[in-house]
């Protein structure tokens, strides 16, 4: 699994960042986006649900990987 946000949707709600930061950094005008290559580990998986559900823009996707 991974996330990604998409940078035209974003407006700096911060939301994912607040319920996962290791998933989502912010750079310095407040827009976030997902760390490193966006990779979600496992243990992390229901956090990553929870800031899609939470994004008011709907910014942010989860990528599921074919195998699972």
């Amino acid at each position: 699994m991974k996330v990604r946000v998409d940078p035209d949707k974003c407006q700096g709600h911060n939301r994912c960042y607040v319920l996962a930061p290791g998933l989502f950094e912010v750079d310095d005008l407040g827009y976030a986006k997902a760390r490193g290559d966006g990779a979600v580990p496992p243990e992390m998986h229901e956090k990553a649900r929870l800031a899609v559900e939470n994004c008011p823009e709907r910014a942010i996707e989860i990528i599921e990987d074919d195998a699972q």
